[in-house]
């Protein structure tokens, strides 16, 4: 209830006024049935313009720190994210990123739209970055399609690091489903996954004009090596 709420009548009518969104390649979204949504990720908005846009309900994976604050903030949050559908992820560690897998799965076996972001946060600097395999692990073991979601000028909305959203025209593009059932009983192979995530980016790309970096955006937040993980697409 909650969901449609905020969409409707609490933050829905200001987004829609500050950001006077529109989106391009809605048919491509299924009516029903699960598939999943795999999107660029400009800014914390990414997960508030691409449900108020899409006709049907997403679930996303969120950080499991947006449900751990304390104080007054931190209840607000947890009920916040709790009420629009979110769903709660430890993000460090192979047994975490399991788990993630493991709920998004659950989603999708309940017929619902996954809303996943490859790039495994935010981008830091408005390029696209490198995809973890986490997202065509999950499509491949699923058979879902994968939809790819460019979101575009969401970071001039939200800066990072900013408080106040600062009115910005946003579009949301869906692209064409892609297929990925040729690598049937491949799951597990971490060529075919980076194969099947590499192909993904490229439709990001495509559709959102970024430009490409072959490193992950993590690796540049945290300054740390770059390494492999198949830890999946939270909100970040």
């Amino acid at each position: 209830m909650w969901y449609w709420a905020f969409k409707y009548i609490f933050l829905g009518p200001i987004l829609r006024v500050l950001g006077r969104p529109t989106i391009e390649g809605h048919e491509n979204i299924p009516t029903d049935g699960p598939a999943i949504l795999a999107s660029n990720h400009l800014a914390v908005m990414d997960s508030f313009f691409l449900p108020l846009m899409v006709h049907r309900r997403i679930y996303f994976l969120a950080k499991s720190e947006y449900f751990t604050g304390t104080g007054l903030k931190g209840a607000f949050q947890r009920w916040f994210f709790t009420a629009v559908g979110q769903i709660p992820i430890d993000r460090s560690g192979a047994a975490a990123a399991e788990g993630a897998l493991t709920a998004a799965r659950r989603q999708l076996d309940n017929g619902r739209l996954m809303g996943m972001y490859p790039e495994g946060t935010r981008s830091p600097d408005g390029r696209l970055y490198k995809g973890k395999t986490g997202l065509a692990r999950l499509a491949m073991d699923t058979g879902v399609p994968v939809i790819p979601v460019a979101m575009i000028d969401t970071h001039k909305f939200n800066p990072p690091g900013s408080i106040l959203p600062r009115p910005t025209k946003v579009t949301v593009r869906i692209g064409k489903p892609l297929d990925f059932s040729r690598y049937e009983g491949m799951e597990g192979n971490r060529y075919i996954e980076r194969a099947v995530t590499d192909e993904i980016m490229y439709e990001l790309m495509q559709l959102s004009g970024q430009q490409y970096v072959d490193v992950y955006a993590a690796s540049l937040k945290n300054k740390t090596p770059e390494v492999e993980s198949p830890a999946t697409d939270a909100a970040a």
